[in-house]
């Protein structure tokens, strides 16, 4: 698995997670502030693709995880 595809797979994982834990309909719900996570996300996925850095990607790669070789989402 590439550093593109594991970075998109925990952006939404998070704001699925985040979501289901700060919707009051859900099951799951514990806080309404677990929405502020789900916009900590979103500026940060908004971020990166204005500026190209994205923490998780650098600790990927300190991790060993390859690059894919069609440019992806990530530099």
């Amino acid at each position: 698995m590439t550093i593109e595809r594991i970075i998109r797979i925990m952006a939404g994982f998070f704001v699925l997670l985040s979501l289901a834990l700060g919707w009051h309909g859900s099951p799951l719900f514990v806080s309404g502030w677990f929405l502020a996570f789900t916009a900590f996300v979103g500026l940060n996925l908004l971020q990166s693709g204005f500026t190209g850095f994205c923490p998780p990607e650098k600790l990927l790669i300190k991790m060993g995880v390859k690059r894919s070789g069609d440019g992806g989402c990530c530099r």
